[in-house]
């Protein structure tokens, strides 16, 4: 019996990880690897029972068999430097971790990667690729901008705060390759005071 016979005749297949391991191996590895292979087989089946029914089709394969396909799932997020000089942590997606515990939620829409920039005028930037204009949404409440699409089986959704001191009913609004900018101009302080007579 040639060697390679041999280690073929004592090798464990693990089919998720597509490989497979000599038997002479530890015990505790050969479990070890079986429990994460368990583990993520069951992760991936809860996360597929969350899916909402948009994110979810059916496809034929070549040899008739049908299969479901999920998606698209995105997670993201940007860090800037706030005027604090503190990290700023944005997150951008339809996957977003649960705070707490192991597991994800899936979202039907996507929050679009967002950045707010404060100058005289405050800023609003937000990438929401392949949409037409006038599919986009925007309501302005209190100190909130809500930006919502939903067109061509593209959806996204996403809240901004904004500061109290803007006029959101004077804002302006650019659309140009996939990227939305709002800006929204600041209150003009009114100086208020009166002359106080000498006596």
């Amino acid at each position: 019996m040639s060697s390679d016979e041999w280690f073929r005749r004592r090798r464990i297949r693990l089919p998720f990880f597509d490989i497979d391991i000599p038997s002479f191996y530890s015990g505790d590895l050969i479990d070890m690897l079986r429990e994460l292979e368990r583990r993520m087989d069951e992760a991936l089946r809860d996360l597929g029972e969350r899916v909402p029914e948009k994110l979810t089709r059916e496809k034929r394969l070549p040899d008739g068999r049908v299969i479901k396909e999920f998606g698209p799932f995105i997670y993201g997020y940007s860090v800037t430097i706030g005027p604090d000089g503190k990290p700023v942590v944005r997150e951008f997606g339809n996957l977003k971790p649960i705070p707490g515990r192991p597991g994800l939620t899936v979202k039907e829409a996507r929050e679009p990667l967002t950045e707010v920039i404060e100058n005289d005028e405050v800023k609003v930037i937000v990438e929401i690729p392949g949409v037409e204009k006038e599919d986009i949404q925007i309501y302005a409440s209190d100190n909130k901008l809500t930006i919502s699409v939903d067109s061509r089986g593209k959806s996204y959704h996403k809240v901004v705060e904004i500061p109290k001191d803007v006029e959101p009913e004077k804002a302006t609004t650019t659309y140009r390759n996939g990227v939305l900018e709002i800006t929204l101009p600041r209150k003009k302080e009114e100086k208020k005071g009166f002359r106080i007579k000498v006596e």
